[in-house]
């Protein structure tokens, strides 16, 4: 019962960790202005990481520290946050705020692309994910822990690399759910992780070569 709960708990952090992307990507939507618009989708991450909320992106890159249940953990963790884009993204394309056209200009660019140039964007990603949330966790300074939290999301989405989430969100507003649209989002999901892990694998090998030598 205890395990259960620990589930759902995770789960339920992940659907708002989804929600909470949606909210940066709602931001981007409403911007006529690309940096203003990466600018305040940075508070997506923001109220992911105060509040303590489970986004796939960040969690998958700490998969080398924890055992390989912690992957299972990631995989419901995604599934939390692909919950929360959809029904965010479903939700407000049902109001007054007509963003199908400019999402689906969006979403059309990506379905476009070729699966490498996909991968590689995704890479690129979180690879700056990481640095924002290693530098929310571990920079002793409240400056640099949040400057490092906003450049690494406004970095991101200003370039136009690939997070799977905020794709989640921005394919459910747009409708066009498809079988194309989901292997897009699973070859972004494979990107994302390859990103997330390239740095903590090469302070690992790092730490082993610095254990070796003494």
């Amino acid at each position: 019962m205890k395990n259960l709960l620990s589930h759902l708990t995770t789960f339920i952090y992940a659907v708002l960790a989804g929600v909470a992307i949606s909210i940066g990507g709602a931001a981007f939507l409403a911007s006529d202005s690309r940096a203003v618009g990466a600018s305040l989708f940075s508070v997506g991450l923001f109220a992911v990481c105060t509040l303590g909320l489970n986004l796939f992106t960040g969690k998958i890159c700490y998969a080398l520290d924890n055992p390989p249940a912690y992957l299972m953990s990631c995989g419901l963790i995604w599934l939390g946050n692909f919950l929360g884009a959809w029904l965010s993204g479903s939700a407000l394309a049902l109001t007054r705020l007509d963003w199908a056209e400019k999402a689906g200009s969006i979403c059309q660019a990506k379905l476009a692309d070729s699966p490498l140039s996909l991968f590689i964007l995704a890479v690129f990603c979180n690879i700056l994910i990481y640095f924002a949330v290693e530098s929310y966790r571990n920079n002793p300074h409240s400056l640099g822990k949040y400057l490092g939290l906003f450049l690494g999301v406004a970095v991101f989405v200003m370039v136009g690399f690939e997070h799977c989430v905020a794709n989640m969100f921005y394919f459910s507003v747009a409708g066009v759910w498809n079988g194309q649209a989901l292997l897009a989002i699973l070859i972004m999901t494979v990107g994302n992780a390859a990103g997330g892990l390239i740095f903590p694998l090469c302070r690992k090998l790092q730490e082993h070569v610095k254990g070796e030598s003494k």
